[in-house]
């Protein structure tokens, strides 16, 4: 019977030590899902007004139209800017930057008065019209196209009303389009989903909505475009096809 009994103990005690060492090496559910939703994918952080950053699937990190929020720990592979206003050219709050670090600004972009395309390997960079209203001029200032390696798109309007440019970019299959919408010194938000019907994106994204504020819901909700994304502050998103 204490034989029996002695046996009984060992394994309970075994079973116990096995359940501990499985629950030790286990990540958490959510965890595990966080990992995986990250893994492979290219990611937009909204930092808030007109300032975006990029992460590509590589590990890359592109800033666009620094100035806004205060999240820019990531040293910086790229930064770009769409025009020589403050408000989106405040580069020197990028103070970490690999060594390689390239800025690509509006005078890079319309160099010659052409607009440029940058094929940088880990991403080809493409200035498109802005401007187009009395804040503006067309001649200084551009949008971006940026398209992963995958095959991801993303257009940033920059600072702009509708241009000539838009209806084209339907040809594009763009993914992700956002458009400031702010209505005082850009289009407003029923021009600006005008614009989006035009470019046909996958992803319709409001942005640079309220001067002097990182994001106001209200009006990004006046934003009344087809395949509308809100993305508030300090929102990170995966840019998937």
């Amino acid at each position: 019977m204490k034989i029996l009994i002695i046996v009984i103990v060992l394994a309970i005690v075994i079973i116990a030590l096995s359940a501990c060492v499985r629950k030790k090496g286990a990540k958490e559910p959510s965890e595990a899902a966080a990992a995986g939703s990250a893994a492979g994918r290219a990611r937009l952080f909204y930092l808030g007004h007109g300032s975006l950053r990029i992460t590509t699937k590589e590990g890359k990190v592109i800033y666009i139209d620094p100035y806004a929020g205060k999240d820019y720990k990531k040293p910086a592979d790229l930064i770009l800017v769409t025009h020589g206003h403050p408000d989106h050219n405040a580069i020197e709050k990028v103070e970490k930057r690999k060594p390689d670090c390239r800025i690509i600004t509006w005078k890079e972009a319309l160099k010659g008065g052409i607009r440029q395309t940058f094929d940088l390997g880990y991403v080809m960079v493409e200035a498109v019209e802005a401007g187009y209203n009395p804040n503006h001029n067309v001649k200084e200032c551009v949008g971006f196209i940026l398209t992963l390696p995958e095959g991801v798109s993303v257009y940033v309007s920059g600072d702009t009303s509708r241009t000539k440019q838009m209806p084209s970019l339907a040809e594009r299959n763009i993914d992700y389009a956002f458009f400031c919408c702010d209505g005082k010194y850009n289009m407003g938000p029923e021009e600006a989903a005008e614009c989006a019907s035009l470019v046909g994106a996958k992803h319709n994204i409001p942005y640079h909505m309220a001067p002097g504020a990182l994001f106001d819901r209200s009006a990004a909700e006046k934003f009344d475009a087809p395949n509308r994304m809100i993305v508030a502050d300090g929102e990170e998103i995966d840019l998937v096809k």
